[in-house]
């Protein structure tokens, strides 16, 4: 019988902090602020001119040997990474400051009887003074809009340390670094002010570039190597296009915590699409409320990036919003196609559930559903859940044509070894209970 274990608060809840920037600046920060607009914030005019604490990864690669052991988190719980600690002791830092907009480890949250284990999240407060969304979302390719909210306007107390690839193929980790454009642009890893759960952050890859919220290739490597960094199966990391709740056109990831596994984990598939050359496995998903396609292999982390990239960037390219979940430390990513807020704006959607007022977005067509009212809460079930989910997802037909957009794209063949072969459960990967992260803070099995 799944239980929950309840919530003991060990982090303080503090007064938040209503301005983005802090106003007891050092005398270096002032320096800072002098050179640049004077809010030191993450944009052209200050950037460049200051210090940040920087996270340098080794991105060198060595080639899987075929048989060889991936090196795959596989539901096992690894030694704690240096990224882990780094990541939590700041982001705990930022709680103590009051930068959040409200208390997330006060949260309810229990797990939903049933076959898969759907969690839910009681969180009252996050749609009120969540950031409304500024763009249409018919489109899923918009042009970046300078003049609308974007993370160069973030101040940098909101930001925990760069991440960037090093330059000797070793990791480092620098308290202070100075930003050098001419190095290479700044990739920055913040805090999510308005957090699903415990360690809840954005990665913003070369944020002084303004690029909008698509995916390019160097994007999603970046956010792969985030992953295989924090070296947790409890870490994932997640992307919403536009037109699949992303609420700001600046391209950015995010990432939290969670001590249990997410449903879609959960969920058997079945492989479609192969390539020999890249040794990519393609697999769709099976007895899930949503289709969508589980990616896999690759001689290198680059071969199972290119295929995901290209296949997103096809979807965008023909109107398709998207989600993505990066699992199992950078080796396994779902693409989830959906159309919840086109059929929402036809008017197609059960009234019950607009009430709910609940986007679905990567987290929540993962399984971890994030509700706005008591009522819902107390009342969740696998039922409202697979309803909710059912909704996202694209019809047969139209998850076709995505099939195809993929193969072409990726380059990858139909796998006709697979075509009547029995469907793969990956329960043998399912995380299992981290005892290094805060207990109090999580759902636990």
């Amino acid at each position: 019988m799944v239980s929950v274990i309840d919530r003991k608060l060990t982090i303080k809840r503090v007064a938040t902090v209503v301005s983005n920037y802090q106003d007891n600046a050092s005398a270096e920060d002032l320096k800072t602020m002098a050179q640049g607009c004077g809010r030191s914030c993450l944009g052209n005019c200050c950037l460049p001119v200051s210090k940040l604490p920087l996270y340098a990864f080794n991105s060198a690669e060595q080639e899987q040997v075929p048989g060889e052991v991936d090196g795959s988190c596989d539901g096992k719980c690894p030694q704690i990474s240096y990224l882990n600690n780094l990541l939590l002791g700041q982001w705990e830092d930022r709680m103590t400051k009051g930068l959040f907009r409200y208390d997330v480890t006060s949260c309810e949250t229990k797990v939903i009887p049933g076959t898969y284990g759907f969690i839910a999240q009681l969180n009252e407060g996050r749609h009120l003074k969540k950031r409304p969304t500024e763009f249409r979302v018919d489109q899923v390719l918009q042009p970046f809009d300078k003049n609308k909210f974007n993370f160069t306007k973030v101040g940098q107390e909101e930001v925990l340390f760069r991440f960037e690839p090093s330059k000797d193929n070793k990791t480092h980790y620098f308290p202070s670094s100075s930003v050098n454009p001419e190095e290479g642009l700044p990739s920055v890893i913040a805090i999510n002010v308005s957090p699903i759960e415990y360690g809840h952050v954005l990665l913003i890859p070369h944020v002084v570039d303004c690029l909008p919220q698509k995916i390019v290739h160097d994007g999603l490597l970046l956010a792969l190597h985030f992953a295989k960094e924090a070296l947790d199966p409890f870490f994932r990391v997640g992307y919403n296009s536009l037109g699949a709740f992303s609420t700001i056109n600046h391209l950015h990831f995010q990432a939290y915590y969670l001590s249990a596994p997410f449903p879609i984990e959960k969920a058997p598939t079945c492989k479609i699409l192969s390539s020999k050359e890249t040794r990519i496995v393609v697999s769709k998903l099976l007895h899930y409320p949503v289709k969508g396609l589980v990616f896999e292999g690759g001689y290198k982390m680059r071969d199972l990036c290119d295929a995901v990239a290209s296949s997103c960037i096809s979807l965008e390219s023909n109107n398709v919003p998207f989600n993505i979940l990066i699992s199992d430390c950078g080796k396994k990513i779902f693409l989830l196609p959906q159309c919840y807020a086109e059929k929402q704006a036809r008017g197609e959607v059960d009234q019950e559930l607009l009430d709910t007022q609940v986007n679905p977005a990567v987290w929540e067509i993962s399984g971890h559903m994030v509700l706005k009212r008591r009522k819902d809460y107390d009342e969740a079930s696998e039922q409202y859940a697979w309803k909710l989910l059912s909704e996202v997802s694209l019809s047969d037909e139209r998850f076709q044509e995505v099939e195809t957009y993929v193969r072409e794209a990726a380059n990858l063949l139909a796998d006709e070894e697979y075509v009547n072969t029995e469907e793969t459960n990956h329960d043998s990967g399912i995380p299992q209970a981290a005892p290094h992260l805060p207990q109090d803070c999580l759902v636990l099995h």
